[in-house]
């Protein structure tokens, strides 16, 4: 049965959602936690992360940035205006952020190339092997899921842990201060960006699903969006994994595409 939700209380916190939302993001909680506890963001963050790992990293996380809006297009067809409110709301939202999107995939290059990753190298070379694996469970679930789905491992469960792990990225004067001054700005705004507005992105996604989906969904579905949120944070942490994988072997892991 699905009750109607309206949010009534801060979009940021917790409360303002119902009880079995609240149950799902602290069960979710430690899968999340491992995320952000991955030893990639600090190294990046201290300015000592490899050559070899940055550009695994860049070329890896790559074709999920350049999917990425067509995660929320493969949503966006799921809605049928006025047939609910939950779809009305999931509709101005998507079409609003999809234009949001648009220019990220210049900013992802951009701090590729301040990083001394060459973007013909990110747009070309052959991924370390693995590392789609993020894109493609997007892609999957975005296609085949269900709305609630879809948006809640997306836009809920990726760009909210891509927030936290960001933010004290772009907050690190040693990080900034290992890109030239001249370009500084310009190799950040991916960052940047991130660290800004996914505060409140998945906020925005969290409300949606719930209104979609209501306050009293069956048992099932609240496990089923369960899943998804944590296959999302483990698909990122295996992205962290590979990354790093260099450091283990003296093999490179990226090759170019002949």
């Amino acid at each position: 049965m699905n009750t109607h939700f309206e949010r009534t209380g801060p979009l940021t916190e917790l409360r303002s959602y119902p009880q079995w939302a609240q149950d799902m993001v602290a069960d979710c909680e430690s899968t999340k936690q491992s995320v952000l506890d991955h030893e990639l963001w600090a190294m990046m963050r201290d300015a000592t992360l490899d050559q070899a790992s940055t550009t695994n990293f860049m070329v890896g996380v790559w074709p999920f940035i350049e999917r990425f809006p067509s995660y929320m297009a493969l949503n966006l067809l799921k809605t049928r205006y006025g047939r609910s409110e939950g779809d009305n709301l999931a509709r101005r939202w998507l079409v609003r952020n999809i234009r949001v999107e648009q220019n990220h995939g210049e900013y992802w290059l951009n701090w590729a190339e301040g990083e001394g990753v060459p973007r013909e190298e990110v747009l070309n070379a052959r991924p370390p092997h693995g590392t789609q694996t993020l894109a493609n469970w997007c892609e999957e679930i975005s296609a085949s899921g269900t709305l609630a789905a879809g948006m809640i491992a997306t836009n809920y469960a990726i760009e909210g842990v891509t927030g936290e792990w960001s933010q004290p990225i772009y907050e690190s004067a040693i990080y900034g201060e290992s890109f030239p001054e001249k370009t500084r700005i310009r190799s950040l705004r991916w960052l940047q960006l991130h660290a800004a507005y996914d505060d409140v992105h998945p906020w925005e996604a969290l409300e949606i699903v719930c209104t979609l989906v209501g306050t009293s969904p069956t048992a099932a579905e609240v496990k089923h969006l369960g899943e998804c949120v944590r296959r999302s944070y483990t698909s990122m942490r295996i992205i962290g994994d590979l990354c790093l994988a260099d450091r283990r072997s003296p093999r490179r892991v990226v090759e170019a595409v002949a």
